[in-house]
């Protein structure tokens, strides 16, 4: 399957998608508190994208290969799970740190991010949690500054896997940003890690997530019972923000922005 490049039309279709991705989130995010239930916020965000917004939850049935399908409109990712937990009812606990993915399809196109959350609080959660959600943040648009015609995929992989090792964290390998569009899984994968110059060269009009997964202990890794949520095999702490990204002539436009999106860090 080859890259492809979204052209003015597709390109108008994505910024609509994915700033409708992040009104969902900014909707959620009062309702991240101590003793709801990710069924709960579920419930909230499957009403708004229908009712509110006429999207579709990509995540709802989602059934790649070798997966059952997926039960729910959100992934919700708790403390050691680092990707695609499935929301249910047991109530959050103050300290908590939540990822909530959100992907929405709008008029055949689809807008994907996702955000941390700190249930109660920032003051609620602990030094290193706080840390870790910070890091994993500028890991991130450590990467996004990389994207511009002429560099390449290799340069955005290198820059997160520096930044995040040299913070003494790991950059978990097995999962990665990918090109979305009308498919919600697209070529190219955009690895978290790698060698600047290698990889495939970006061109204006592709776009892509960068989602960095990073782990406060090991990167290893393992699958829960429940054949979709994935965890840290050392129990350690796990984050991850995600932004959905357009290659433009001169560098990069992010497109899951909204009123509500965390402002990029100081160095961009």
């Amino acid at each position: 399957m080859s890259i492809i490049i979204k052209d003015e039309a597709g390109i108008a279709a994505m910024r609509t998608a994915c700033k409708l991705a992040a009104e969902v989130l900014d909707y959620i995010t009062p309702h991240v508190q101590p003793g709801v239930t990710t069924n709960e916020l579920d419930r909230l965000c499957h009403n708004y994208m229908l009712e509110v917004q006429g999207t579709i939850p990509a995540p709802l049935n989602y059934a790649p290969q070798g997966h059952k399908p997926y039960p729910k409109s959100i992934c919700t990712s708790i403390n050691h799970q680092v990707c695609h937990g499935i929301p249910n009812d047991k109530p959050l606990k103050k300290g908590d740190i939540l990822n909530i993915d959100i992907t929405v399809i709008k008029d055949g196109w689809h807008g994907d991010s996702s955000r941390m959350f700190m249930v109660g609080g920032e003051a609620a959660a602990s030094i290193a949690a706080r840390r870790l959600c910070s890091i994993t943040f500028d890991a991130m648009w450590k990467g996004i500054v990389q994207v511009k015609p002429g560099a390449t995929l290799g340069d955005i992989g290198h820059a997160v896997q520096q930044y995040v090792e040299n913070s003494g964290y790991s950059v978990v390998r097995e999962f990665c940003g990918h090109g979305i569009g009308r498919g919600f899984h697209e070529e190219p994968q955009v690895l978290h890690y790698g060698k600047p110059g290698t990889l495939d060269v970006l061109q204006p009009g592709m776009i892509f997530t960068i989602e960095p997964m990073v782990n406060a202990g090991r990167r290893d890794i393992k699958e829960s019972n429940d054949g979709w949520a994935i965890v840290t095999k050392d129990r350690s702490l796990s984050a991850q923000w995600e932004h959905t990204v357009l290659v433009t002539p001169t560098g990069y436009e992010v497109l899951t922005v909204s009123e509500g999106t965390p402002p990029p860090p100081a160095f961009v």
